[in-house]
């Protein structure tokens, strides 16, 4: 069974102006892609290519000797969850339980943007910012390269991509400008109240 790539779920160009189609032609058609082919080329013949791409994860995680199919399963995976993570239209203020949860768990949404700005702003080289579920309790993390929650035990509910090829050609070295316009335009607010859910 061989991992494929999933399709983006919008059109290339239903970011923009916040991400252009250049952009997400390179990261999705380019980058993801990339990882999809040498995650098959890598579990090919291998009782891993029957797992799912979780199961993967969680098989080699750890393993030092198999540091080139995590590196590639979870950054499949992570991408898929970034591009769920925005929105044509997003951004702003979650609502329901999901607010309740952060106002409870950060005190505030603004005391939550400014802890997952500061994650994505201050992750030194490529990686990751989270908004995770973590024993019951909303957290902020960041993870380097192609680390995830799922390896550490924790629900992913939302991701904002710190590599250079995310925001390069729209935002060149200005991160936390990009990291703001995600927030303010692009958050896939109903996808991580989605994933609270499931997570309860």
């Amino acid at each position: 069974m061989a991992f494929e790539l999933p399709d983006l779920p919008y059109a290339h160009n239903a970011l923009d102006p916040h991400i252009s189609e250049r952009t997400l032609e390179f990261h999705h058609d380019k980058h993801h892609a990339t990882y999809v082919k040498n995650l098959n080329g890598l579990v090919e013949n291998t009782p891993l290519a029957n797992e799912s791409l979780e199961g993967v994860i969680k098989a080699v995680a750890g393993d030092a000797s198999k540091a080139g199919v995590f590196n590639n399963a979870a950054q499949v995976w992570n991408h898929t969850f970034y591009w769920h993570s925005m929105k044509p239209g997003g951004g702003g203020t979650p609502s329901g339980d999901l607010a309740a949860k952060i106002d409870a768990d950060f005190g505030g949404f603004d005391k939550f943007a400014e802890a997952f700005k500061t994650a994505g702003a201050t992750q030194f080289g490529s990686g990751w910012a989270w908004l995770v579920l973590d024993g019951g309790t909303l957290k902020v993390t960041k993870t380097a390269n192609a680390d995830l929650p799922l390896a550490h035990g924790q629900t992913a509910l939302l991701t904002v991509d710190v590599w250079e090829h995310a925001y390069y050609l729209d935002y060149q070295n200005r991160r936390p400008d990009y990291l703001s316009t995600f927030l303010d335009s692009l958050a896939n607010w109903d996808f991580a109240a989605e994933n609270l859910s499931k997570a309860s």
